[in-house]
């Protein structure tokens, strides 16, 4: 019987510290200390942000498509989206990630002003996949660094957005609340043809107590009247969507119902990008259940003794659609024992044992100021993978000797008692 522990590792990236490549690459170091004769299959995972369409193109044998679009601030970035390679992927698919032209990376930190960011670029991918030939564009959302509702992409894509004098308003979700009607008839006509799937936290809503402008607009900026101002203006904006674009674009008559744009699961995501595109008719999906299904992720689970999973920050919003939630939930399906690595741990963090994770450790060996820590993430991540792993092996004994399926149960156990 082989002796060799196999470990999956299967991490999201750490924000503005470790892509998720680099993040299962650092956890892998930090096990081989340990083990030098591991298996480890390393699955870095996306979740519609940074990474998405490069992990997609390398998962399927496709290639990134490398351009020159608008920025959040409305400046020229250089970008990319991805076609994904391979005849059992069904009809050519393109990958528009939005992080990559409209994320909060991209925008400077003293230019975080969410009323005036703008998915503009998002609109000129979705375009350019178009023109590539793509019958099917799949957009992840996530990382975002604008609260527009999508308008911006939307104007890209040849819609007109008029205030009540019929000119055309300004970029950002700001200038949303003087909008009083959309010309659509520009639209590309391409876009009735062709599928839209948009990858996203079901979560995420556009409107409410719990709408996006509410939820995210502090992180990206927003000051407490700025906040207001972007959920009146969203709301506002919803409306207007489903006067003047949706019926057109999904052949029905008359005005379609609001609220599935102001409530509906996924509407708020990337700050209401989902709403803008749902308007346009595409399909708001749970992003793993769009993603994940390219990386082969719960055979690869299913043959690990040990999962272990990382994010930047484990906290109360982890099992609402994070990756490490998401891992540990498939792990269980196979008995398989969880254990997940974090740069910081935050209020709520043991919620996750309800997904399934049996044991959580942040990854810091003490107090260090966000700079050092975003600069040696991966330093840190390695050291801590090592560190929890030797804890494991002299909790439950593990032997070269024990077989496989036992070894994954007293892991459980371990965990258990360890988290």
């Amino acid at each position: 019987m082989s002796a060799t522990y196999r470990f999956a590792v299967a991490p999201s990236g750490f924000k503005e510290s470790l892509s998720a490549q680099d993040a299962a690459r650092a956890i892998a170091e930090g096990l081989l200390r340990v083990v030098p004769d591991a298996e480890i299959d390393l699955i870095p995972l996306v979740d519609g942000g940074e990474g998405t369409a490069q992990a997609l193109a390398s998962a399927t044998g496709g290639r990134l498509v490398h351009r020159t679009a608008t920025g959040p601030v409305g400046e020229p970035v250089a970008t990319h989206f991805a076609l994904l390679g391979g005849p059992a992927h069904g009809p050519r698919t393109a990958v528009v990630e939005m992080a990559a032209v409209a994320g909060l990376g991209l925008v400077p930190p003293d230019r975080r002003d969410p009323v005036s960011t703008t998915t503009y670029g998002v609109g000129e991918l979705i375009r350019a996949a178009l023109d590539a030939g793509a019958h099917r564009i799949l957009v992840g959302c996530g990382d975002s660094g604008t609260s527009d509702g999508g308008a911006g992409a939307l104007q890209a894509l040849g819609a007109r957005l008029l205030d009540a004098d019929g000119s055309e308003l300004p970029p950002g979700g700001g200038s949303l609340r003087r909008l009083s009607r959309i010309d659509a008839s520009g639209l590309d006509p391409r876009l009735s043809e062709a599928e839209m799937l948009v990858a996203c936290n079901p979560y995420n809503v556009l409107c409410g107590p719990q709408g996006v402008a509410r939820v995210f607009g502090p992180q990206k900026g927003a000051t407490g009247h700025q906040v207001e101002e972007l959920s009146e203006a969203l709301d506002h904006w919803a409306g207007v969507l489903a006067r003047d674009v949706r019926p057109r674009l999904c052949g029905a008559p008359g005005s379609a119902p609001p609220d599935a744009l102001r409530h509906g699961p996924g509407t708020g995501a990337s700050g209401g990008l989902g709403a803008g595109l749902a308007a346009l008719g595409a399909r708001l999906l749970p992003r793993f259940e769009v993603l994940l299904d390219h990386l082969d992720l719960d055979a690869r689970l299913a043959r690990a003794d040990l999962v272990i999973t990382a994010e930047g920050a484990l906290d109360r919003q982890t099992p609402r659609g994070k990756v490490p939630a998401e891992v540990a939930r498939r792990a269980k399906l196979f008995g398989r024992p969880v254990l997940a690595l974090a740069g910081t741990i935050g209020e709520g963090a043991q919620q996750v044992r309800e997904s399934g994770v049996d044991a959580y450790s942040g990854i810091l060996p003490a107090p260090v100021g966000l700079a050092e820590a975003l600069d040696r993430g991966g330093e840190f991540l390695a050291d801590a993978s090592e560190r929890a792993l030797r804890m494991v092996l002299i909790g439950i004994g593990l032997t070269p000797t024990g077989a496989p399926g036992h070894r994954a149960a007293a892991s459980g156990e371990a965990l258990a008692q360890a988290g």
